[in-house]
This record gives C-alpha cells, sequence and structure tokens, in this order.
C-alpha cells in the first residue's frame, strides 16, 4: 500500500493581455486578474509559494508558483 507523503506543483503562467481593448485597460485587467488568482489560494486555502513574478515591457504578467497539488500534504517544499 502507498500513500502520498508531500506533493507540490510548479507552474509558470503568464497572464496575456486582451486584445479587443485598448492597452492600459488591458494592464489594469491583467492586474485584477493576478490578484485574484493569488486571492482564490487564500480562499480555497491552497498552500502556495510564489517564485517570481515579473512584468513584461507589453504589461503582460509571468508568475512562477509552487502550490499544494490538491489537498496532499506539502512537506518540506514550501520552505
Amino acid at each position: 500500500m502507498k500513500g502520498v507523503k508531500a506533493a507540490c506543483i510548479t507552474q509558470t503562467l503568464h497572464f496575456l493581455l486582451k486584445e479587443d481593448v485598448g492597452q492600459e485597460y488591458a494592464k489594469k485587467l491583467i492586474t485584477e486578474e493576478v490578484k485574484k488568482y493569488k486571492d482564490s489560494f487564500d480562499k480555497n486555502k491552497t498552500q502556495y509559494k510564489i517564485l517570481s513574478e515579473e512584468t513584461q515591457a507589453d504589461g503582460s504578467v509571468i508568475i512562477e508558483i509552487k502550490k499544494q497539488y490538491n489537498t496532499s500534504p506539502v512537506g518540506h517544499y514550501l520552505d
């Protein structure tokens, strides 16, 4: 028999600007989307660690994140 002792997933996400709206409004939407994404972890009680967050020249945002996989324990992964 086996059981998950610890598990995390690492993702690199690119939040892209919408093309059918103005540049400044698109940047505002990205800022809101990133905040909503981060807030969802606290709401769902998911443990996470942001490894890097970079705003690109066009206003898009790239986030590298390590987060809890499902409801598995995270062990030493988020230290």
